[in-house]
């Protein structure tokens, strides 16, 4: 497989991440989106993806958008290594993201349920908002009585560092998100939560 279609199928998967986190599962249909967010066009969908990170980065940050069949449109070549792509229209918050290669890999092995690659780290940001999402089941769609559903707001994520990283912040099941904290503790996808708000 090519490195660019590796790429797309991975950032596809950041994609779904999006949108499970809001609750949509990645198999069932998403709720109308709104006309106007449907249609957009690309100085739009740069402009909503570059809200996901700062300024710096974005501004030379590739801009994809997902397609119907599941594959990644280049809206804007980038060079500094970082992926951005607009707000979900699906989801009900503000969601674009913005993420580094190795956030990509990590983000398709959740999809593919596998094990990511511990110690390659990787950085996602999300500052324009967040979404809700179980803070203890990585593939939760819906809250539950158990599955601990949290609300988060803009934030960055730091992905695939070794156990011993996570070990020095809090894990619990109902955390403060106000301050740092891991997702998906004691699971191979948890992760650094870091508020900036």
């Amino acid at each position: 497989m090519s490195t660019s279609k590796t790429l797309s199928t991975t950032l596809t998967a950041v994609f779904a991440l999006v949108a499970a986190h809001a609750g949509i599962a990645a198999d069932k249909p998403a709720p109308p989106a709104d006309e106007a967010k449907a249609t957009r066009n690309d100085p739009q969908l740069i402009a909503s993806a570059m809200q996901a990170a700062p300024e710096r980065v974005a501004a030379t940050a590739t801009i994809v958008e997902p397609q119907a069949d599941g594959s990644m449109r280049t809206v804007r070549a980038g060079s500094n290594g970082f992926t951005c792509m607009a707000d979900n229209p699906t989801t009900p918050g503000p969601d674009p993201m913005c993420m580094d290669a190795a956030a990509a890999q990590w983000a398709g092995a959740w999809m593919g349920h596998k094990v990511p690659t511990t110690g390659k780290v990787g950085l996602m940001y999300m500052l324009a908002g967040g979404t809700d999402a179980s803070n203890t089941d990585p593939y939760a769609t819906a809250p539950t009585g158990g599955n601990h559903w949290i609300k988060t707001g803009p934030h960055v994520m730091v992905v695939g560092a070794d156990a011993a990283f996570y070990d020095m912040y809090p894990k619990a099941a109902d955390p403060d998100t106000a301050a740092p904290y891991v997702m998906w503790p004691g699971t191979p996808y948890q992760h650094l939560m870091i508020p900036i708000k």
